[in-house]
């Protein structure tokens, strides 16, 4: 059985209010969220799971960030596995929706695909991927490459969900 559970979070403390997505955004990235953690977990022959993934604003993926890694800022996505060898896939994925919006101007590419990218990466690290430090040698690792796939497979060309 899998179980997939996505939400988009309320703005933490101190973020801007009512800065957050439409409810129709949140329902369509809840929607690709979901889509893309499926397919990774299909894509790796899991038959038995259960993530949960949220989206946080800035704010709250920082203090996730800071608290949990002792990086003080936003970043995209971080992923936590919490299952032993030998026993059924559970995990948590945040992905900071507003550090997505930015890198998806920045490369270019519709925020859909880019929140779909993240989702895929977190689930992949929830599965015990990892990819090497510095960001610059990332895109040759093993793990860039079947993320990428995953996202060609979720992703249509002109970055819609399938």
């Amino acid at each position: 059985m899998i179980d997939v559970q996505v939400e988009v979070a309320e703005p933490a403390a101190g973020g801007a209010a009512g800065a957050g997505p439409t409810p129709d955004d949140a329902r369509t990235w809840v929607a690709a969220a979901r889509a893309a953690v499926e397919a990774t977990l299909a894509d790796r022959d899991v038959e038995v799971a259960e993530i949960s993934l949220a989206l946080l604003d800035d704010a709250a993926i920082r203090a996730l960030n800071l608290e949990h890694l002792g990086h003080d800022r936003a970043t995209d996505v971080i992923s936590f596995a919490l299952y032993g060898e030998d026993e059924p896939v559970l995990g948590d994925v945040y992905v900071g929706w507003e550090q997505a919006v930015r890198q998806a101007a920045e490369v270019g590419v519709p925020l859909l695909e880019e929140l779909t990218r993240l989702a895929v990466h977190g689930t992949l690290h929830v599965l015990g991927w990892d990819h090497p430090d510095p960001a610059a040698a990332r895109s040759d690792s093993e793990m860039y490459r079947l993320q990428e796939a995953i996202v060609a497979a979720v992703v249509t060309p002109s970055g819609d969900p399938v």
